[in-house]
């Protein structure tokens, strides 16, 4: 192909985008990218009753975050502007008044009343759906009649009745639909708004998109759609229709089956390039065995030839798997400039704020393989952080111990650690393993119930290096509580 591929994504704002959208925007904005090709952001805003306050600038923010940029589309600009719909109503207008002069498109009369009886109709009797072209054939003086009623009519595309379309998808293959069976679809609302189905087409056309890549829902669209391009004497782009994304039921994936929303994932403490490279998967691959996949070998590597016809299921036990992979890759301070901001909105409203920076740089690498999210980082962290510890006193009574014998294993301990003066994990483990067999117990008899103690966890990060950490002070104020707990006190 000579031409410069150029492809779409043209969400509507009515809310923070499912991750089904942005699978699409990230398989168009891969394909552009491997071919050097255009990508260009839409927004398909003309259903004002769904619009959401807000949602243009969540739409942009979220790709930003995912770092999937556009050329063309709003706050960059572009030669075939303005690129939101409702600044383009003449446009679609225009359309719809050449469509209806040479006689591929009428106007529609019909009451919201009689289309819902007429569909009441075609369910109770087992009738096929869709409206049933009552106004297609009115004659000059039923339709003077309807305007001089006062009726606002609909346009609709006077669709073929007879023969086939034959949509030649990238993905499928040649998918075949009787002309018959196409519904004459509203193109213009009374309202003057256009719908998806006229908009979508002029402005593919006027943007010069050579490659629609959209979501399989719409396939059964794209016969109307081809109508449209060639009654408008539009050249027709190629179209690939994405498998649908499940749920782990095999439903269509929705908000039952947990997080949805992009959004959602980013506020859980996913990474963004974890997220790219979970939804690249779902519905491509490089081979049958790479899970772990860099965004710049996502572009050497993509095709539509890799995409699968199987719908993908989405996964959220591999997304949290491969996003502690993600976060174990990360440096150490990276890790740390991604934590702060999780900790600090996280941690109980008690810790003060804001937290020392140098304090939590000791804390990361002590919970970085713990953690599957950087939300998780509040919950595992939350004891290096707290004045007061709230555990139960059997939590101190491990394998073959009693309360008494956890209690003298932390009144040596204490006495030990108060005569350290170098509070450091290696000291702490010189003075403490010995300890355990000075006491005639074993070690983990012993670390058990100073762990518990200085964290309020049986399972916290290695002992010696969390307590030096923590700190002489602290450990020995905790340790002290402790003994108090066990005391009965």
């Amino acid at each position: 192909m000579t031409q410069q591929i150029r492809t779409r994504f043209a969400p509507s704002p009515t809310g923070f985008l499912h991750v089904g959208s942005i699978r699409t925007a990230l398989f168009a904005w891969l394909f552009a990218r491997h071919n050097g090709g255009v990508f260009v952001l839409r927004i398909e805003d003309t259903d004002a009753t769904r619009k959401v306050e807000g949602a243009v600038e969540a739409i942009q923010e979220d790709l930003r975050w995912l770092n999937l940029d556009w050329d063309e589309g709003p706050a960059v600009g572009g030669k075939f502007g303005p690129y939101i719909q409702s600044e383009r109503l003449g446009n679609y207008k225009a359309a719809a008044e050449k469509l209806l002069a040479q006689g591929a498109a009428y106007k529609c009369y019909c009451s919201q009343e009689r289309l819902e009886n007429m569909r009441e109709f075609q369910n109770k009797n087992k009738l096929p759906s869709g409206y049933d072209r009552c106004c297609r054939d009115l004659t000059e003086d039923e339709r003077a009649q309807k305007e001089k009623e006062g009726i606002t009519p609909v346009v609709r595309l006077k669709t073929a009745l007879q023969g086939q379309t034959v949509i030649h998808d990238l993905i499928w293959g040649d998918v075949v639909f009787q002309n018959n069976l196409v519904e004459d679809l509203v193109l213009l609302k009374s309202d003057g708004y256009p719908t998806y189905h006229l908009a979508n087409i002029v402005d593919d056309h006027d943007m010069e998109i050579t490659h629609v890549i959209r979501a399989e829902e719409w396939m059964s669209s794209t016969p109307c759609h081809i109508m449209l391009y060639n009654a408008m004497g539009y050249a027709v782009p190629q179209f690939a229709h994405l498998p649908m994304l499940l749920g782990s039921d095999r439903s269509k994936l929705g908000k039952r089956h947990g997080s949805t929303s992009i959004r959602q994932f980013r506020e859980q403490g996913y990474l963004p390039e974890t997220m790219i490279n979970f939804l690249a998967l779902l519905g491509w691959s490089l081979d049958d065995k790479t899970e772990i996949i860099s965004r710049e070998d996502l572009i050497k590597h993509f095709s539509l030839e890799r995409v699968s016809k199987t719908a993908a299921i989405f996964n959220h036990e591999k997304l949290q798997w491969m996003n502690g992979q993600y976060m174990r890759k990360l440096a150490q301070e990276e890790l740390l400039n991604r934590v702060m901001p999780f900790l600090e909105k996280g941690l109980p409203a008690e810790i003060n704020r804001p937290l020392d920076i140098n304090y939590v740089r000791q804390i990361v690498p002590l919970i970085r393989e713990r953690i599957s999210t950087l939300k998780d980082a509040a919950t595992y962290a939350s004891f290096f952080f707290l004045d007061e510890l709230e555990y139960d006193s059997e939590m101190f009574v491990g394998n073959k111990m009693t309360a008494e014998t956890a209690l003298k294993a932390l009144k040596a301990a204490e006495e030990k650690l108060s005569a350290l003066e170098s509070f450091t994990q290696g000291s702490l483990e010189a003075t403490l393993r010995p300890l355990a067999g000075d006491l005639g117990i074993k070690t983990g008899q012993l670390f058990n119930p100073l762990r518990v103690a200085t964290t309020a966890r049986e399972a916290a990060p290695p002992l010696f290096e969390t307590m030096a950490v923590l700190g002489k002070e602290r450990c020995l104020k905790r340790i002290k509580a402790a003994l108090a707990k066990l005391a009965g006190n």
